[in-house]
């Protein structure tokens, strides 16, 4: 089933649409959720709270993209829920290292309380579309699956040393974007 028509379903306030959901986009879903807690039991969990933040934000919401749109979600979840259960222990996980790592670009102080987060959104994605492919899809992998460097090697046939450096490049080059564009104080 198509994304439109599953949205439809969602607009129709049919139930079908919960479980076509399920079915077509559990497996990206848990994905994202467990690269970023490593817990099956809590992915699932973020999966079914995506699943019923979806059915509550459609409509008034249609999104073009539904993949994208749940995928955003369960990421956004799983990092809420990283967050809970990590709040006082500092855990090293492939998902807290990604963040350390993006940090040093875009710091949590950078930004004017003004500036939209869909406006910044926007610009990173700029940035990431004037990259070559393989370079924008090492930084997807990284910054928002939170692949290991190891899977980002084995996925590429790259060694560790050239993933290290193609994305300590990348961030520099998004700083640099960033800063031109106004977005870094």
């Amino acid at each position: 089933m198509k994304d439109a028509e599953i949205v439809a379903l969602f607009f129709d306030r049919n139930e079908d649409a919960v479980s076509e959901t399920k079915k077509q986009y559990e497996q990206y879903c848990m994905y994202i959720a467990n690269n970023v807690l490593q817990n099956k039991q809590d992915a699932e969990e973020c999966f079914n709270d995506a699943l019923l933040s979806v059915w509550k934000s459609i409509p008034p919401h249609k999104p073009e993209n539904l993949k994208t749109y749940i995928g955003k979600i369960v990421h956004e979840i799983a990092i809420d829920r990283w967050r809970t259960n990590n709040r006082q222990k500092r855990v090293k996980t492939e998902f807290a290292l990604s963040l350390d790592e993006i940090e040093e670009v875009i710091p949590d102080n950078s930004f004017d309380e003004q500036i939209d987060e869909r406006e910044l959104t926007d610009e990173i994605s700029r940035y990431l579309k004037s990259l070559d492919e393989v370079k924008r899809n090492v930084f997807i992998r990284r910054y928002w699956y939170y692949d290991s460097i190891d899977d980002i090697c084995k996925r590429y046939g790259f060694d560790k040393s050239k993933v290290l450096v193609m994305l300590k490049r990348t961030r520099d080059g998004l700083y640099l974007y960033l800063k031109k564009e106004g977005y870094i104080i």
